[in-house]
C-alpha cells in the first residue's frame, strides 16, 4: 500500500515541477497564470490523496490514530479547489484592467465588454 503513496507523491511533486516551469516558458501574464494554476492544483490534489492514502493506511493498520489526517487533508484539498482559481481570475482580472494585453490575443470580450 505505500507504493500508492509514493506513486501520488511523485506525480503530485511532478505536476508542481510542470508549474514551475510553465511560470518561466511561457510568454505572458495570462499563459503563465493558467499554466501554474493548473499544474499546482493538480499537484496538490495527488499530494493530498498521497497525505490520506497514507493517514488511512496507518489508520486500518492499528500503528496509530490519524484518522484526522485525511479529514484535515479533505478540507484542505477543498479550500485549494476553491481559492486557486479564483485567486488567479483576480490576478488575471487585475493584469487586464491595468493593461497588460496578451501577446497572441485574437478576440478580447473584457475590451468589448467595457464600451
Amino acid at each position: 500500500m505505500i507504493w500508492l503513496v509514493y506513486i501520488l507523491l511523485v506525480i503530485g511533486m511532478a505536476f508542481q515541477a510542470l508549474g514551475i516551469l510553465s511560470l518561466f516558458r511561457f510568454p505572458d501574464v495570462y499563459t503563465r497564470l493558467h499554466g501554474t494554476t493548473k499544474c499546482t492544483t493538480f499537484g496538490s490534489i495527488f499530494i493530498y490523496l498521497g497525505i490520506i492514502a497514507y493517514g488511512m493506511m496507518v489508520y486500518l493498520s492499528g500503528r496509530g490514530d490519524y484518522i484526522a489526517l485525511p479529514i484535515h487533508t479533505i478540507v484542505a484539498m477543498a479550500m485549494i479547489l476553491l481559492t486557486n482559481p479564483v485567486g488567479a481570475h483576480a490576478i488575471a482580472r487585475a493584469a487586464h484592467r491595468s493593461g497588460i494585453m496578451p501577446k497572441h490575443a485574437v478576440v478580447d470580450k473584457l475590451k468589448e465588454d467595457r464600451r
